[in-house]
């Protein structure tokens, strides 16, 4: 016990642990509801769509871009997946599987864009998230679309013992995304092409390909989250996914996923997300306003920014010291 409590010590997860265990204990103080299994199990169910889809945001954060369509792509597929299965009489197995395509192309598009067109990823993301959620509303006209098969609920409100089903899903995920990130080709050139695109391009990795791989993973994942979603609502509105890359990329930051790209991990991304959904979960538990919780969100989502943007000067600065004081000895 104390080898693994030293291990984490020594770790870059540390920080992160610390806070949440602060969190658990402020919250668990203002509120007895809080530290409950109930709770907790409610709680990891709200946050394994954000856990899922910050799967695929790690890819492309990786490579040094970002994606700020995920919440418009959430609110098509609720659209369209509910469309097709209300609207058109397909079944949910196909609906599900017409959306994650869906998804994956328009996660490759915006790789392309990226890639290809060099186009700034904020920028070209953020005009895809109004493109989506323009056609969200055109296609719904601004009302719910409900009446598909009461099957398709088990996905997103079914249990597997005691363990919600979208829990269970995330976790796996979680577990192949970190195998796919650590052990595969792929996954290396994600850090490679992050952290120094000029030497990897050198290296014989093409990038452009590596970029459009990584946002064509992230459209997959967010789709999956988004089929998901509509399974746990049972109801596909175009007001759905709104604010919803916010916690993404806070819950990544957060664990320790560079927004400059070339670092991070599943683990500290997973622990950074948690994190968001009990300071979320405690902040309505303590009946704190609206208002108050976006100021509070707005400031975890700085902090964590300003904590990378520390950590990349203050490796700069030593891999730059280093040089002068061989060449001073």
């Amino acid at each position: 016990m104390k080898k693994i409590l030293q291990a984490i010590a020594k770790s870059n997860k540390f920080p992160i642990i610390i806070l949440l265990i602060l969190i658990i204990v402020f919250f668990s103080w203002r509120s007895p509801a809080f530290f409950t299994v109930e709770n907790f199990l409610n709680v990891f169910r709200q946050i394994s769509m954000i856990g899922i889809c910050g799967i695929g945001m790690i890819c492309v954060m990786l490579t040094g871009g970002i994606d700020l369509s995920v919440s418009s792509t959430i609110t098509i597929v609720n659209i369209m997946c509910a469309y097709w299965m209300a609207r058109s009489g397909i079944s949910p197995l196909a609906a599900v599987v017409l959306s994650l395509l869906m998804t994956t192309l328009i996660g490759t598009f915006n790789g392309v864009l990226v890639a290809y067109g060099k186009l700034m990823p904020l920028i070209s993301t953020l005009c895809m998230q109004n493109i989506l959620k323009g056609l969200s509303y055109i296609i719904s006209k601004g009302k719910p679309i409900f009446g598909f098969p009461v099957s398709y609920k088990i996905l997103g409100q079914g249990y597997i013992g005691i363990f919600p089903i979208p829990v269970v899903i995330m976790v796996v995920l979680c577990i192949l995304g970190a195998l796919f990130l650590h052990r595969s080709f792929p996954g290396r050139f994600f850090y490679a092409v992050g952290g120094n695109e000029e030497a990897s391009r050198l290296s014989g990795i093409n990038t452009k390909r590596v970029k459009v791989l990584a946002y064509t993973v992230c459209g997959f994942f967010t789709g999956l989250a988004g089929v998901i979603w509509l399974s746990r609502v049972n109801s596909g509105q175009p007001t759905t996914g709104s604010g919803f890359e916010f916690d993404v990329i806070s819950g990544i930051v957060l664990g320790g996923v560079s927004i400059l790209g070339g670092s991070g991990d599943v683990l500290g991304a997973i622990l950074g997300i948690i994190v968001i959904g009990l300071l979320n979960n405690g902040l309505v538990m303590v009946n704190l306003g609206e208002y108050y919780q976006l100021l509070v969100k707005g400031l975890v989502l700085l902090l964590a920014i300003s904590l990378d943007s520390f950590k990349h000067n203050f490796k700069r600065k030593i891999t730059l010291s280093s040089p002068a004081k061989e060449l001073q000895g």
